[in-house]
């Protein structure tokens, strides 16, 4: 049996495919590839749908019945009670934080009793499902550790992720934390002098647009912020930079199509333009009569035309587009208008109709 050839090196890190990464079996990484994470640069782009501020802790005396808070306190007992026939169990321990106790519990997993033990400082998140004891069911818990600035779950605005069947929140949290604490320096900053600071904390103006943080700033403040706004910040900061790739992708391809593409002069001679103004019964803005202008210098070169003609509704769009189309037929071409929707061409067509009538020109509609 011959075995398959290695995988290529990616040629940046980031393009590294999460099914190689520990943690990440063939399962896993099915479930990241029907959310179309497959790279470490997938996954740090994956945008959580919202977030939760769970930095601020309640006295676990203070619980309101159906309302979520986060508790911090000591484990002082814990255990599992199995029922008789092994088809169900409950793990539970209690938690005191001074106040009074919170009763934590887990149906049906036991395993979950190896996680902790008595003595343990917790921080719990929840809503009480009962007062009499307080109690929560299920509730996400994290161990308190000496390292206290390293809370993924608890004590911090924590992003909630859209997710698929089988992909755990907690675990594909703590694993886009992981992928951060690892990858994070090797995200770059795309745009020189784009950014002006370097970190959430600290946005003094050093030119660029005030208050955009860099990149790897942005991807870290869009899962972990600080503070709520950080995480809009980064979302912008993030569209401006698909706004900016897709704009460079534009030119390229722009670029491109001017030294290659091969086009047919058609700015014609006016001898339809010139009627057809003169019976529209109203005088084309200055805008419109500068587009126009630029249209034409397209139109009479040597290579296809590449032109978006934006403007808001009733701005005069189809006139620009009626005029462009005469052009061609001064030309000796034929012209097709595309709509997006049936209704639209019906409605294009009667327009065009209307004003091509007196100029002996034929309009049809094709659906």
């Amino acid at each position: 049996m011959t075995r398959p050839p290695p995988e290529s090196t990616p040629a940046r890190p980031l393009d590294v495919p999460l099914k190689t990464r520990r943690g990440v079996g063939p399962e896993r990484a099915s479930q990241l590839a029907r959310l179309r994470i497959h790279t470490v640069d997938d996954l740090l782009l994956h945008r959580p749908r919202r977030y939760e501020d769970r930095r601020y802790f309640c006295a676990v005396a203070d619980l309101q019945l159906g309302k979520a808070a986060t508790v911090r306190g000591k484990i002082v007992a814990l255990g599992v009670k199995r029922w008789r026939g092994g088809s169900k169990s409950l793990f539970e321990f209690i938690l005191d934080d001074g106040t009074a106790r919170l009763h934590c519990r887990w149906w049906n997993l036991p395993f979950m009793e190896k996680y902790f033990q008595q003595g343990e400082e917790v921080l719990v998140y929840g809503k009480p499902n009962s007062l009499k004891p307080r109690t929560i069911d299920h509730p996400e818990t994290e161990i308190v550790k000496t390292d206290e600035e390293n809370f993924v779950h608890l004590n911090r605005i924590v992003p909630i992720y859209p997710l698929t069947e089988g992909l755990p929140q907690r675990w594909l949290r703590s694993f886009i934390w992981q992928t951060l604490q690892e990858y994070e320096s090797y995200i770059l900053e795309p745009w020189n002098g784009l950014a002006v600071p370097a970190s959430a904390g600290s946005r003094p103006p050093q030119g660029g647009i005030p208050d955009l943080p860099g990149r790897a700033a942005a991807v870290h403040m869009l899962h972990f912020p600080e503070e709520t706004s950080d995480a809009e910040l980064a979302r912008q900061r993030l569209a401006l930079d698909e706004f900016l790739e897709l704009q460079v992708a534009v030119q390229r391809r722009r670029k491109n199509l001017l030294a290659n593409a091969k086009g047919l002069p058609c700015a014609g001679d006016n001898h339809l333009i010139k009627p057809f103004l003169k019976q529209l019964g109203f005088t084309l803005t200055e805008a419109q009569t500068r587009v126009l202008r630029q249209i034409r210098r397209d139109m009479s070169g040597s290579h296809p035309m590449r032109r978006l003609l934006q403007g808001d509704v009733g701005s005069g769009k189809t006139v620009v587009a009626a005029c462009a189309a005469l052009m061609a037929l001064e030309s000796g071409f034929n012209v097709a208008l595309m709509a997006p929707t049936e209704i639209l061409a019906a409605q294009h067509f009667q327009v065009f109709s209307h004003w091509f009538e007196s100029l002996g020109i034929r309009v049809e509609l094709r659906t």
